[in-house]
């Protein structure tokens, strides 16, 4: 299974690049690289290994619900794109923002070359749930 997770987010003047960066690998441990398109950017790629705590915080704050219909709805081909509240991230939990958010958000991309692949990454990140508990959970 060939999956490719990029994240990214802009770090405003009145931010602090470094808690951005912690935001970031809170959820995703990937190494981060600053990018300057303007206005400065921490960038980072990973594979499978960069979802696993995602996958452990999805179930901790037990919104696998939540998450599974934000992914199918983001869903494009090949490709889920969603984004994640970056203050939410330096405190090491997950929230999706209804829009962009004035300080910006982290924008997460997960693709694969298959698009079967990639419904397995959402089957496994969020299964479907009954009475709030996965129905199926399985390991990859």
């Amino acid at each position: 299974m060939n999956i490719t997770v990029r994240v990214s987010a802009l770090v405003y003047p009145t931010e602090i690049e470094e808690k951005v960066r912690i935001a970031i690998t809170n959820i995703f441990p990937v190494e981060l690289s600053l990018r300057n398109f303007g206005i400065p950017q921490l960038y980072g790629e990973g594979g499978l290994e960069s979802l696993r705590k995602l996958h452990m915080l999805l179930r901790d704050l037990r919104i696998l619900d939540t998450s599974r219909r934000i992914f199918m709805n983001n869903m494009e081909g090949n490709t889920i794109q969603f984004r994640l509240n970056k203050q939410v991230a330096f405190v090491g939990k997950v929230n999706y923002p209804v829009g962009e958010e004035s300080l910006g958000s982290i924008h997460v991309e997960i693709s694969s070359d298959v698009e079967e692949d990639l419904i397995k990454i959402i089957d496994w990140l969020a299964p479907e749930t009954e009475g709030g508990e996965p129905v199926m959970e399985i390991e990859l």
